[in-house]
């Protein structure tokens, strides 16, 4: 399904308990909501679930320019307006976690819980030749350079190997990301800076993280942790970045935990 919000056509799929909670899945960069596949099953039961593809990405508008955090965030309120759906679950992954700070700090209102999965909350100077690498690099070759390493970087070796599904999957989403949606993120991402404010944040707090995270590792989740007074840590054995794809029954059983709890 595709509506107008904050100016452009959004790409999104609601689908579940008819009338119970809305619970919002974001994705990582280089994704789609695709991603979610494999908590569909798990959430779908219990709750309305809305994903989305992030601006720049799947079958959403991809401006061109440098997009910020706060304008990613504000297309989810305009989301939320359209589809008339006041309060929210948000649950992000990587960039999806980003986005998620963002509303938690500016649209505390819309919010009944937050999930930041494999995320971070700043990123450090030293960070920034590694992102002004990749940008130079997709610019000059395109997104089939960046196949193999974020692959790398997304998943174990072991799991690499066992090859299922949902890996073609990935490297089909990351092969069909527009450069320039790329591009907006990858200046919107390189900007993060949220650490100093997360103790703004009261309201209950999911962090989930693989232990195996190269990108954003469990040193970045256990910062969020310190600042989020109404946080839990939860770190899942045997996953690198994408531990809702590597580690899926195990992410599953703690976020379906916790929003049921609630």
């Amino acid at each position: 399904m595709q509506i107008k919000a904050n100016g452009i056509q959004i790409n999104y799929e609601l689908s579940g308990k008819k009338g119970a909670p809305v619970v919002v899945l974001s994705h990582s960069l280089n994704s789609s909501l695709l991603m979610w596949n494999p908590q569909m099953e798990a959430l779908n039961p219990h709750f309305q679930v809305l994903r989305y593809d992030i601006r720049g990405h799947g079958g959403s508008d991809t401006p061109s320019g440098a997009y910020t955090l706060e304008l990613l965030g504000e297309d989810v309120i305009g989301l939320l307006d359209a589809l008339s759906i006041n309060k929210v679950h948000f649950v992000g992954l990587s960039m999806g976690g980003m986005i998620g700070q963002s509303l938690a700090l500016n649209y505390v209102h819309r919010l009944r819980s937050l999930a930041l999965c494999d995320t971070a909350s700043i990123i450090p100077q030293e960070a920034q030749p590694i992102w002004q690498e990749r940008i130079e690099k997709t610019l000059d070759k395109g997104m089939a350079s960046q196949v193999d390493e974020t692959m790398a970087r997304w998943f174990t070796p072991s799991f690499l190997k066992q090859n299922p599904p949902m890996l073609d999957l990935i490297r089909k989403q990351i092969l069909a990301t527009p450069v320039v949606g790329y591009l907006g993120c990858a200046e919107a991402i390189r900007r993060l800076n949220y650490l100093d404010r997360l103790s703004e944040i009261k309201m209950p707090t999911l962090i989930m993280v693989g232990e195996d995270d190269p990108g954003t590792p469990v040193s970045a989740s256990k910062a969020i942790h310190e600042r989020i007074s109404n946080s839990k840590l939860v770190i899942l054995p045997s996953a690198r970045h994408l531990s809702n794809i590597e580690q899926t029954q195990a992410f599953n059983s703690v976020l379906l935990e916790f929003l049921k709890n609630l």
